[in-house]
């Protein structure tokens, strides 16, 4: 069953412990700047940490701008084959989702291979926010706060027939609801 490597936002610390993870895997040196994933972290408030790594699209963009065909997609992952690469960058401009990259002394782009099926940053990460999970668990966590969010509202508003109407629910624990 393919897996994909998922984010949970709200999980994520900021300790960037993915990024020292991924880099150690691929190049041996703890130097977030080569890794193939990044926390973006967003001030002043609310503070927001979102890891950003490959989707491994299915139709990626990455690879359709690709002039020299550089970029292959092998058992559901999405690579950059560097004898191949020009290093025009058109990959990285193309990527929807920022997630690949550059480093002065690594000779073209990178971005997450998924560690052959064993993704450091998931090991590495002490609060959960990543996670590798069979496709279908994907959205799992939406589908859940969806859900919760619902669950706690006491009305909603809709539209009926061009009239705007409004449904309240019993409020738990009121003299009515008991009566």
């Amino acid at each position: 069953m393919p897996k994909r490597l998922t984010v949970v936002p709200e999980r994520c610390s900021g300790c960037r412990l993915c990024e020292a993870a991924c880099a150690l895997a691929h190049f041996g040196t703890n130097n977030p700047k080569k890794a193939a994933i990044r926390v973006v972290t967003l001030y002043p408030h609310p503070v927001i940490r979102m890891p950003v790594v490959c989707r491994q699209c299915a139709q990626p963009k990455c690879r359709e701008n690709c002039p020299t065909d550089a970029i292959v997609t092998e058992n559901g992952t999405v690579k950059i084959l560097a004898e191949r690469c020009v290093q025009c960058q058109q990959c990285v401009i193309s990527c929807p989702f920022g997630a690949i990259f550059v480093h002065d002394e690594v000779s073209a782009p990178f971005k997450c291979d998924l560690c052959g099926g064993n993704p450091q940053c998931v090991a590495a990460c002490p609060k959960g926010a990543l996670q590798y999970v069979p496709e279908h668990q994907l959205g799992q966590a939406s589908r859940l706060a969806t859900v919760l969010r619902y669950a706690h509202m006491k009305e909603v508003e809709y539209v009926e027939k061009g009239e705007r109407k409004k449904l309240r629910y019993a409020e738990i624990g009121s003299e009515q609801a008991r009566k």
